[in-house]
């Protein structure tokens, strides 16, 4: 008797006496070779707004990537100061009497795609696109190293578990005390005048490592506690106690056995750090203890443009949107992440 069995990817395979028919064994096969990580990628595939929004997160890192070769095919720089440099405003004056862009919507042409910046005249689009170099490969940076500090003190605290789970519990304690908005506030002046004498200018590189520093310490404590919960639950597992009556390493045991259990959430937690600390990284910059002049940052338009925001309105509009999209579509593509690597998902 012949039942057949369908088999994903289309088709059925004929099943005789118990043992499949010759011509059903590539497809088998193909069932075989998945492994969860393929599963994992057919089905994020299938969401189109996660492909889109990956295809949009990456043009992000690439256009900020490409900026300095932009910006030479663009024939401007962020720094130039276009409204106070006499050469250039005889022949394409760009601000009036008052130190506002002229023309629509704050000074857009074709010489200025974005318009122009009001009291300098130094160009919004470029500004734009150094600012947002500025802003992901900082974040970027500081996700990793959040990221690997997380994991790192979740998994020891929740596999070794006893007094090493508490010093390390109290040690996140210690830290998830301090209002983060404030300290990070208060601690940047801190940081650099530590190191940097007050009456000297503090180099852009060095309030890039002040920041990662304080983001750092502040950052960390949300992914160690998600991975220390989701250890604590896989170490009584029965894999875990195989590995053990094996005579595995402890070693051995958090790297082959429970770190590939918790990729996924560390995976879907980072698609939501990154995001929160580019906004984060604006917001010091917006009170004024982050980039500074001349640094291009998105931060640092926005603070210039809520001055201004009566006068010329249009200075903040690009750059608020790219960073809404960009936002927007990285948290989507969490989501879309979370759903791929979620079996139990409709989607």
């Amino acid at each position: 008797m012949t039942s057949p069995i369908e088999i994903e990817g289309g088709g059925a395979a004929a099943v005789v006496d118990g043992a499949p028919q010759p011509e059903d064994k590539p497809a088998a096969e193909r069932l075989q070779g998945r492994s969860p990580g393929k599963l994992m990628w057919l089905r994020f595939k299938r969401d189109r707004t996660g492909v889109v929004c990956a295809w949009v997160v990456l043009a992000y890192f690439v256009i900020a990537a490409l900026a300095p070769v932009i910006s030479a095919l663009y024939g401007k720089d962020p720094y130039t100061l276009y409204g106070q440099d006499p050469e250039y405003v005889a022949e394409n004056p760009v601000l009036d009497d008052f130190g506002l862009p002229l023309g629509y919507f704050g000074g857009v042409s074709a010489e200025h795609w974005f318009g122009v910046e009001p009291q300098f005249g130094r160009d919004v689009f470029t500004m734009l696109l150094y600012g947002m170099r500025t802003s992901l490969y900082m974040a970027l940076g500081v996700s990793t190293l959040l990221m690997v500090t997380g994991v790192v003190i979740g998994l020891v605290g929740g596999y070794f578990g006893g007094r090493t789970d508490y010093f390390l519990g109290r040690v996140t304690d210690f830290f998830l005390s301090f209002p983060q908005q404030l300290f990070f506030i208060a601690f940047m002046p801190v940081v650099t005048a530590f190191f940097v004498d007050p009456r000297e200018e503090t180099p852009t590189y060095f309030r890039a490592l002040a920041i990662l520093i304080v983001l750092w310490l502040l950052g960390w404590m949300g992914m160690s506690r998600l991975v220390r919960s989701t250890v604590l639950s896989l170490r009584e597992r029965e894999f875990v106690e195989a590995a053990k009556v094996a005579g595995a390493s402890p070693w051995r045991i958090v790297r082959k056995e429970i770190l590939p259990n918790v990729v996924s959430p560390i995976l879907v937690q980072f698609t939501y750090q990154l995001p929160s600390t580019i906004l984060t990284i604006a917001f010091l910059s917006f009170a004024g203890v982050g980039f500074v002049e001349p640094t291009p940052d998105w931060g640092r338009m926005f603070a210039t443009g809520a001055k201004v925001a009566e006068q010329d309105p249009a200075f903040m509009f690009f750059p608020g949107v790219a960073l809404v999209i960009f936002v927007l579509c990285f948290n989507l593509l969490g989501d879309a992440v979370r759903d791929a690597l979620d079996p139990k998902s409709g989607r």
